[in-house]
């Protein structure tokens, strides 16, 4: 596990709120499990960051050990990871996603 690629995954939770990290783009998800995802994610109407694993190997290879998850997509907020697509979708159809992403946006109000 290359610490190099550690430290740009840590970086990167900690300087955005909301991280998916997903194959493809929200406007182009290249799996089922990352578009069903983005779709629950979207529909809850906040801004989040993304990283597509695809274009990065290394952060795919990483990521997994790190999180001590094992597949992707992966949605951390906060800092912590919530989990896959299994619990995202669980989550949204209960009400939670939306509340979890709108009391983190409103902890971290966009700059600018």
């Amino acid at each position: 596990m290359s610490e190099e690629v550690l430290d740009s995954i840590k970086q990167q939770i900690s300087e955005n709120p909301i991280i998916l990290y997903m194959k493809g783009s929200p406007q182009a998800p290249q799996c089922g499990f990352s578009a069903q995802t983005v779709q629950c994610m979207v529909a809850c109407g906040q801004r989040f960051a993304y990283v597509d694993i695809l274009s990065n190997p290394e952060i795919r290879a990483t990521l997994p050990g790190y999180a001590n998850w094992p597949t992707f997509p992966q949605l951390w907020v906060d800092g912590e990871l919530v989990g896959g697509c299994d619990i995202i979708t669980e989550m949204f159809e209960a009400g939670e996603l939306e509340t979890l992403l709108v009391e983190t946006s409103e902890k971290y109000p966009a700059e600018g």
